[in-house]
């Protein structure tokens, strides 16, 4: 059984200006639905402001509110901050949340939005307006639902934003794999940064992967696990710079939640990137993904932590 989080606004109009498109959001959800898999389905609540402002400036979370952001952290984000845009970021953050707090009952949940490691303090960046992973593992150990959080990175680019938001924390280790060529151009310092080389396929990235993630595992020792799980490092994603197949995104996403699982540790993934000209391509690749994971978690019944 797949349980994923979905809500009707993850689905914003496009904005007049920037070239992010919101098609695949609805499209990955269709893809699930027809999938013939045993799915379940949550509605998240908007994540409250004040647990937004723990991680993020509340004067940028006011300007989010109130959506009034600058044109120039637009531009950084890459579209205006609507008002749809605005209860679209509250529903996704929300979402994580959520996906969080079924996995402590299920092993393994899914968000299928969010995963916004570029936004950072006081702006947003890379089509990301708040920082649903830095928030979420904040407000996990604030409740006492966690004492030490992984949050496992695998989309292509860098969490730059989640490693700065979590920088000099004991409780939270960032760990990611990515095209270290790819955007940012300037990375910030995760707990533990694997740059791949362009082109890096399954078995490069399988090396990688099976060579660190149980390194972090055994020495960090983390009792909750937060998923990045962006379909981009496809070798066919149009933003992505490395070149695994269909296969290698299952292996890699079989290794993570298997890993942690028999660990007995939960995990709550979040969409993360996945870019194309064909958006109902990338949403198979997304819901194959969560598929995969949930697959493997019915593989560990009865380890939740």
């Amino acid at each position: 059984m797949l349980h994923v989080v979905h809500h009707a606004d993850y689905m914003a109009p496009r904005p007049e200006r920037g070239s992010f498109r919101f098609d695949k959001y609805y499209l990955v959800m269709e893809e699930l639905r027809a999938s013939g898999a045993p799915i379940t389905e949550h509605a998240p609540e908007p994540m409250p402001r004040e647990w937004l402002e723990a991680v993020h400036c509340p004067a940028y979370v006011d300007e989010v509110f109130r959506a009034e952001v600058p044109r120039a952290k637009e531009r950084r984000i890459g579209f205006p901050v609507t008002p749809a845009i605005r209860d679209r970021v509250r529903h996704t953050n929300g979402g994580t949340w959520l996906a969080a707090q079924l996995a402590r009952e299920h092993g393994y949940a899914a968000n299928s939005a969010a995963g916004s490691h570029h936004a950072l303090h006081d702006t947003g960046a890379g089509y990301c307006v708040f920082n649903d992973l830095a928030v979420t593992a904040n407000r996990l150990l604030a409740e006492g639902h966690a004492h030490r959080v992984l949050i496992i990175d695998c989309d292509v680019h860098q969490g730059d934003g989640t490693a700065s938001l979590t920088a000099g924390r004991e409780d939270i280790f960032t760990l990611s794999l990515h095209a270290e060529k790819n955007f940012p151009v300037r990375k910030a310092r995760s707990s533990l940064d694997i740059g791949l080389a362009d082109g890096t396929d399954d078995d490069g990235y399988m090396e990688a992967l099976t060579r660190h993630l149980p390194q972090v595992l055994a020495s960090f020792a983390p009792d909750f696990v937060l998923y990045q799980a962006g379909v981009d490092p496809h070798v066919d994603d149009k933003l992505g710079r490395l070149a695994l197949t269909d296969a290698g995104l299952a292996a890699r996403d079989r290794f993570v939640v298997g890993s942690c699982r028999s660990r007995g540790l939960v995990v709550a993934s979040a969409l993360g990137g996945g870019y194309g000209d064909d958006a109902r391509m990338v949403a198979a690749r997304h819901a194959a993904s969560m598929l995969a994971m949930a697959d493997e978690n019915a593989r560990h019944p009865g380890e939740q932590a």
